[in-house]
């Protein structure tokens, strides 16, 4: 393991020696009303001082973002007796208090106040459904590693709900659920949903290794999967198996939610994984494909980002600061590995692939304005800077682009590994010889930037650190690598399926490089392209679209009206709403709609289409 950085001030350096004795959790899951999760927790203490501690940096989101303002009503008691507690002036998220002598165990009371709507937080409790999260609901003692605390964790559910979880279920006794006994860091890391509408499938049937889909929904007809639907799900697993040839797990549990009530969520974890969809992810299959490959990213997470991982972003406890540089690999590899085998299991088409990695592209050869002062490295800070807050324009701003720009860095290092080689050796070379290495470990495994750069040289000798550098660090063009793919950005008037599929799915406009917006079907911005004609003429995200070119805003009309300009001197006039006050813009664009579509390069090998053919 690497080197921790030091505990928060006020809180004892944790210690890689055991907890004396087993940490005894219930969580009181019941109350769907009040979307309230009560927790008792009984802790072996000797007597002294003592310091009890809420996660706050969470594995997954990268940023110190436990809930801490929904943990309520601690009580704190020995013997019947109440102990009083005081947070640490340095550390919200510490709680100091004093063992009196002859206490052996603690028990301690409190509720976590999970939102009552997304405006609060994420909703994680509906009529239908709930998800778990341990770091959520628990408290543990400072001064050991999180993996040498021992929790014995159990559940209430409501009545006749079924669940889902990578724990091990020991007994159930009426609606209460006990565990195995579970190191802290792995209990943090084995989430629960549960549901009154649950189907389990089982995803590698007679395999040593199980891995099922657990699905839950706002309704039992939303759980039908079609032949096709069950048979890309299975498929995913094989082409995952074939990249890596070695898993770290010894079962794997994808939970996954079909609503429009439990908040969204793609988590990653060892052993399992959070996932949400539209209602119709299995039953409109033809028309869901947008978003399916969310699986395979968290499946993917398993190996690159939960078993091997950057070495700053893996700390003994959730309570000291994780330093995220590494996530253009840990993210970034894990968005190109997902999209690819999205495509090689057929959770995607070929076409579905080759029209997002074009609006992928575009991204970055038009939509990124910022990366003229920013690069994709030090958007590994936004998990802290912004904490996935909405921005006011974030096409300048730039939010965790190690996911989008870090893919492309990745099909750049593919497309380089395949000219080294006359095509002999690719990306897969690399993930097989850097992720998929001790099979059946799960312990966590840390890297360096050196490593990743040794491994590359280890299947072609190169200037690798060079190469990558300048695409992590600069200010290039990051679309180039499909170029080198064999293929290169084109723009005409025609969206493909995937810009209508977001736009159906959004019920939005994508002019983002015609006129340099979006809109929703209400004409209220959902996105101005930074130095984009719009921009330039005074169009604002802030602003609402009344009318264009003096007729009532519709999707269809300003689609016309862009048509319409095209070979006219006149400019397009926007009738916008700015708070009270109401204003025309005039945008003088006359170069037709623009969506971006991928085009072969004559004379250049196609190695996208073998990248995304299945193994």
């Amino acid at each position: 393991m690497g080197l921790a950085l030091p505990a928060l001030a006020g809180v004892q350096n944790p210690v890689d020696k055991a907890f004396p004795g087993t940490i005894k959790i219930n969580v009181d899951a019941t109350d769907l009303a009040h979307r309230i999760f009560q927790i008792n927790e009984t802790i072996p203490v000797n007597a002294g001082e003592m310091t009890l501690l809420y996660p706050q940096w969470i594995p997954g989101h990268h940023s110190p973002v436990g809930p801490i303002s929904q943990l309520a009503g601690l009580k704190i008691s020995a013997k019947g007796k109440v102990i009083e507690w005081q947070r640490d002036a340095a550390n919200v998220y510490a709680f100091n208090l004093k063992v009196p002598k002859g206490v052996r165990e603690l028990h301690v009371e409190y509720q976590f106040l999970s939102p009552q709507s997304s405006e609060q937080g994420r909703v994680m409790m509906t009529p239908e459904m709930l998800n778990l999260q341990w770091d959520t609901v628990a408290l543990y003692p400072a001064g050991h590693y999180s993996r040498k605390i021992k929790f014995q964790p159990s559940v209430t559910l409501p009545k006749g709900w079924q669940f889902a979880t990578a724990l091990e279920k020991i007994s159930q006794k009426g609606n209460t659920v006990t565990f195995e006994g579970i190191d802290f860091e792995n209990l943090v890391d084995s989430p629960m949903f549960a549901g009154s509408h649950y189907k389990r499938i089982d995803l590698n049937p007679n395999a040593d290794t199980p891995v099922f889909l657990n699905v839950f929904a706002d309704k039992e007809k939303d759980l039908a999967i079609s032949e096709e639907g069950l048979t890309a799900h299975r498929e995913l697993i094989q082409q995952m198996y074939a990249l890596y040839g070695a898993h770290h797990f010894d079962h794997y549990d994808f939970l996954l939610a079909l609503t429009d009530k439990l908040g969204g969520i793609g988590m990653e974890h060892q052993r399992s994984s959070e996932n949400s969809a539209k209602e119709n992810y299995f039953t409109d299959w033809d028309k869901s494909w947008i978003g399916r490959d969310l699986l395979a990213h968290e499946f993917n997470h398993s190996w690159n980002g939960k078993y091997r991982r950057p070495e700053a972003l893996w700390t003994p406890t959730y309570n000291q600061v994780k330093e995220a540089s590494g996530l253009w690999v840990y993210e970034g590899q894990t968005q190109f590995w997902g999209q690819v085998i999205a495509a090689r299991s057929g959770l995607w088409s070929q076409e579905n692939a080759m029209d997002m990695l074009a609006r992928l592209g575009a991204t970055y050869d038009q939509g990124r304005p910022g990366m003229t002062w920013r690069n994709i490295l030090d958007t590994t800070n936004d998990p802290t800077i912004a904490q996935r807050s909405s921005l006011p324009y974030r096409s300048y701003q730039m939010s965790e682009d190690y996911y989008s720009g870090g893919e492309l860095i990745w099909f750049a290092v593919d497309a380089k590994l395949r000219e080294l080689s006359n095509n002999r050796h690719s990306l897969d070379d690399f993930a097989h010889n850097f992720f998929g290495i001790n099979p059946g470990d799960w312990n966590v495994l840390t890297y360096k930037f050196d490593d990743v750069i040794n491994t590359l040289n280890g299947i072609e000798q190169y200037q690798w650190d060079d190469f990558i550098n300048s695409r992590l660090k600069g200010h290039v063009n990051l679309s180039k690598s499909l170029e080198d793919q064999g293929w290169k950005l084109i723009y005409n008037d025609k969206a493909s399926d995937g810009i209508k599929a977001i736009e159906s799915r959004y019920k939005s406009t994508d002019l983002l490089y015609s006129l340099g917006f979006s809109v929703n079907k209400d004409g209220k911005m959902r996105d101005v392209l930074w130095d984009s004609p719009a921009f330039n003429a005074g169009l604002a995200p802030s602003m609402q679209i009344v009318a264009v070119n003096n007729t009532q805003f519709s999707a269809e009309v300003l689609k016309d009206a862009v048509t319409d300009a095209k070979g006219s001197t006149a400019p397009i006039k926007l009738l916008v709403k700015n708070f009270d006050q109401y204003s025309e813009i005039q945008i003088d664009y006359h170069d037709g709609l623009k969506y971006p579509h991928l085009e072969r390069i004559e004379g250049k090998p196609d190695y996208l289409s073998q990248l995304l053919t299945a193994r």
